[in-house]
Parts: C-alpha cells; structure tokens; sequence
C-alpha cells in the first residue's frame, strides 16, 4: 500500500483480534513513531507495551480507577473489559522536559504524532488498530500506576491487532467545510 493511500483510507477497527504485531513487524511501529516530528531532538515519548498477562493488569489497573471513584457497578465492569478489545495495546506517554524551550504542547503534540505514525505502521503491515484516551488517560490512579509523573502526560491507549470484521464505509468529506485560505 503506497503512503498516500495508507492515510487516506485510515480508519479505526473498534474490536481487534490475534494476531497482534511482533518480531521485526512490532519493531517497525516503534521505529516509526520514534520518527515523529520533534523539535528540540527531545525525543518525549515512552511507550508501555500490555499484552497477554499484561492486558489483565492494566485492566485490573482500569478497575482500580473506576472503583476509587466509587462509580457504579457496569463502569467497573466495561473497565474490565476495555483492554481485551485487542491482544495487544500500547499506552504512548509523552515524557516532558520541563523548563526547556520547547514548549510542553509541542512536546504532547509530538507524542501525539508518534501514536498516529506507529498506528499507520501497523495498517501498513497488515494490521489494524484504535487510538482511545478517555478519562482513564487522566486518571490520577491510572497515572500512577503507570509511573506517569509530573508534566507527562498518556496521550493515548493505542490497541493493535487483526480486524475480524468488515471496514466500515470511508465517507468523503467536503473539505469547504475544514480548509480556509488567508
């Protein structure tokens, strides 16, 4: 699948199944999205691989969250749920730099990129995959858990796996609507 093609058809798989990347395939996702744009060469970004026993502890991490809100009992049960929705996630923490000279924003921004160029990687491997953030992103449990401190922030639970469904219809937009020229 030629690059512009890749970008134009993107689309999320809402329910993945095996196999998940791995090997050389799994290595080429990191790589590109060490590849994102980053001013500064600080290179913000860590990624936290669940998978196999790993889906159940960020799952048990999930429910830990939604049971220290005291939220009900479905919420609690869909958190532990959300992870088995692909065999494989990886959750994208931009690493900060504070007090550089590159802003923080840029610094999310540039991480926020990684997630976008290691779930193009995927597609173009043959896989499929979703970016999801939700609350659970900013959760102060969650957070911890995952040793995300300070200024860092998880930009986004990037799930990987094979699709096991028809895609979706890609509708074409009308671009009057998003683009303006000065």
């Amino acid at each position: 699948m030629d690059a512009l093609s890749l970008l134009l058809n993107r689309r999320s798989i809402p329910k993945l199944v095996e196999p998940a990347p791995e090997g050389g395939t799994l290595d080429n996702i990191f790589r590109a999205g060490l590849r994102a744009p980053d001013h500064g060469g600080l290179m913000p970004w860590r990624f936290i691989v669940s998978q196999g026993d790993g889906l159940q502890r960020l799952a048990d991490i999930l429910v830990s969250a939604a049971k220290a809100d005291d939220l009900e009992e479905f919420v609690i049960e869909k958190a532990s749920k959300d992870p088995f929705r692909a065999p494989m996630v990886i959750t994208v923490v931009s690493k900060v730099t504070e007090g550089h000279k590159v802003p923080v924003i840029e610094q999310y921004l540039s991480a926020g990129c990684a997630v976008q160029a290691m779930q193009m990687a995927a597609v173009a491997q043959g896989f499929s995959g979703f970016w999801r953030t939700g609350s659970w992103a900013y959760h102060p449990v969650v957070r911890e858990a995952l040793g995300v401190e300070g200024e860092d922030m998880i930009v986004g639970f990037l799930y990987l796996g094979s699709a096991n469904c028809r895609e979706a219809k890609l509708h074409d937009r009308d671009l009057n609507q998003f683009v303006e020229y000065l």
